[in-house]
């Protein structure tokens, strides 16, 4: 999966806090950013849009946890070419093994460290 120098971001998470903190952020690094807060949203949304280059993904979220939606985004061949970040609060090197062994391509703990997530889309647009 590649980010080919797309800037266009689909954030996904239920916490409108975790949204608003970091669309603010990374718009004003000069990415677009729309927001989904489940995965139903965001599949209507991929269905409708084209053009997303990275998902920032929740992994712990109500109505599907990411496990399962990296699945499903994996297995679509309209939406493999979509690089998938997994976000979360289990921060142990289990929990990114496990989220990278799912099919994400990158992996971010929560507190997000935007220096970090900043270094994790430069190394997924020089892919």
């Amino acid at each position: 999966m590649m980010l080919k120098a797309n800037k266009n971001i689909l954030l996904v998470d239920d916490d409108n806090r975790n949204i608003f903190a970091l669309s603010a952020i990374l718009k004003a690094k000069g990415f677009t950013v729309d927001s989904a807060g489940g995965m139903k949203e965001a599949f209507d949304y991929l269905e409708k849009q084209q053009g997303a280059g990275v998902i920032l993904l929740d992994m712990m979220m109500p109505e599907m946890y990411g496990y399962e939606a990296l699945s499903v985004l994996i297995n679509n061949s309209s939406l493999i070419q979509i690089a998938v970040i997994a976000v979360t609060a289990q921060a142990t090197s289990a929990d990114r093994e496990k989220c990278m062994a799912a099919g994400a391509d990158e992996y971010i703990s929560k507190p997000v460290d935007i220096d970090a997530l900043l270094k994790v889309l430069t190394n997924l647009q020089s892919r």
